[in-house]
């Protein structure tokens, strides 16, 4: 908030609430080049009418916590994987006219991905989709014994991975009580660090896996991966995390956390496309563990000796050597593309830029609307770009049409949740602010 006022300052002394003030913080952003890099839908596209008619400008979007926009690089790199399909066929897994072999396609995927989680090239994998790849991390990791057969979510997890965690169970013939939850407080929404820890340490004896969000897709909390882990860890607990709204999102350091696994999607803020591929994390110290058990597949074997069709499995060094199947291209391709825009900048420019957009989304809801409506249930303290508000039952309904009249793409989660989150590879303090405005006419109307 300081640095929010310094502007202000420096603006003339211009009110943080002035549509103004967000053309100002706009103009002196050095991360503003960025938005150029991407596709921003106009109205008439998201609305699906003619472009012939009537006026057309871009929507603003804040919905890059559920689906991120197309990064323009990623249009480039997948006609290029097409035009070198339709020209070379097979030969195009050897020989690239981009130097992008796609025998060996995951290598430069892992290379730029591994800094977003501060991570190690040989402990970042490429494969498949989020949920199957927490089921083949759980494959391996969670070895359930008559003292430690426990795992520990969150109570309000996001439903795929209270299924995955389910059906683990189910799979091992245990009692559904396996699942340990940990829930907030009776009156609170968010979990206390606190109370997490002192659940691992009342239970760590009978918990084999702690595997939480790390952010919650519901609140936007941010959980605290370095404190829990360390403390599930002095339990003998395995510890992975599912990043799936924290990837793209907010800076991690997986190896210097002692992270042993990790997942995530990379279509929100990593901005792949609906459905794209997804990464994993498993850290170092098992990169040349044979005897951990796997589920496994041709492309986790030696890449030197795999087209010698031997059938004696020798894995690949490190994450590698979970990749069941090899990299599907066109879905790598539009990753890649997207990977590109991050090595314009670093996580910690982009965390800078996010931390003073959702500060000012904060200041002004609190400011224009108020807690009459409305409800902040993101915590100030733990959280990456997203701010989930919960209004009143009267006014959700006409609000969430008024947003999306307006061209304010958010979203919704029943009963009365708006979950808004400015990104900031693309968004602007002015799409804040007009965000904010939509809210105080939508809510002005229904009063």
């Amino acid at each position: 908030m300081d640095r929010l006022e310094e502007a202000a300052k420096a603006a003339g002394g211009i009110a943080l609430e002035d549509q103004g003030f967000a053309q100002f913080m706009d103009s002196r952003d050095p991360l503003a080049f960025l938005r150029n890099e991407f596709e921003i839908p106009s109205m008439n596209q998201v609305a699906g009418n003619s472009r012939d008619g009537g006026d057309d400008y871009s929507c603003t979007y804040l919905c890059g916590n559920s689906l991120g926009l197309q990064p323009k690089r990623a249009r480039v790199i997948l006609n290029e994987e097409m035009d070198e399909w339709a020209a070379r066929g097979v030969a195009g897994h050897h020989r690239h006219s981009k130097d992008r072999a796609w025998v060996g396609y995951r290598k430069q995927i892992v290379e730029k991905m591994a800094p977003l989680f501060g991570a190690k090239p040989v402990e970042v994998g490429v494969m498949g989709t989020l949920t199957a790849n927490l089921h083949i991390m759980l494959a391996a990791f969670y070895r359930p014994t008559a003292e430690r057969f426990k795992i520990l979510i969150e109570s309000k997890a996001f439903p795929s991975d209270h299924y995955a965690v389910e059906s683990q169970l189910q799979w091992h013939k245990l009692s559904p009580d396996a699942m340990l939850l940990a829930k907030p407080r009776d009156g609170e929404l968010t979990l206390r660090t606190s109370d997490i820890l002192e659940l691992i340490e009342r239970e760590g004896s009978a918990i084999a896996v702690v595997m939480l969000s790390g952010v919650q897709f519901y609140t936007g909390q941010a959980f605290e991966i370095e404190k829990i882990t360390a403390a599930a860890h002095a339990k003998g607990c395995i510890v992975g995390w599912d990043l799936a709204h924290a990837a793209g999102n907010i800076p991690l350091r997986l190896h210097d956390w002692d992270v042993d696994f990790a997942c995530w999607c990379t279509y929100k803020y990593m901005n792949s496309g609906p459905g794209g591929i997804s990464g994993f994390f498993v850290h170092q110290r098992y990169a040349r563990d044979t005897s951990l058990p796997r589920l496994l597949g041709w492309w986790a074997h030696d890449e030197s000796t795999r087209f010698d069709m031997t059938n004696s499995f020798v894995p690949n060094e490190g994450a590698a050597g979970f990749e069941i199947s090899n990299t599907p291209i066109m879905t790598a391709a539009t990753l890649l593309g997207s990977l590109q825009v991050f090595e314009l900048t670093s996580m910690d420019e982009l965390h800078t830029k996010s931390v003073l957009l959702t500060t000012y989304l904060e200041y002004l809801l609190n400011k224009r609307v108020g807690d009459g409506h409305m409800q902040i249930i993101t915590p100030k303290e733990c959280r990456g770009a997203q701010l989930s508000l919960l209004f009143d039952a009267e006014v959700f309904e006409p609000l969430f049409q008024a947003l999306a009249d307006a061209g304010v793409i958010c979203d919704e989660r029943k009963p009365n949740c708006i979950r808004i989150a400015p990104v900031p590879l693309y968004n602007t303090f002015n799409d804040v602010w007009k965000c904010v405005d939509t809210i105080c006419r939508a809510l002005d109307l229904a009063a």
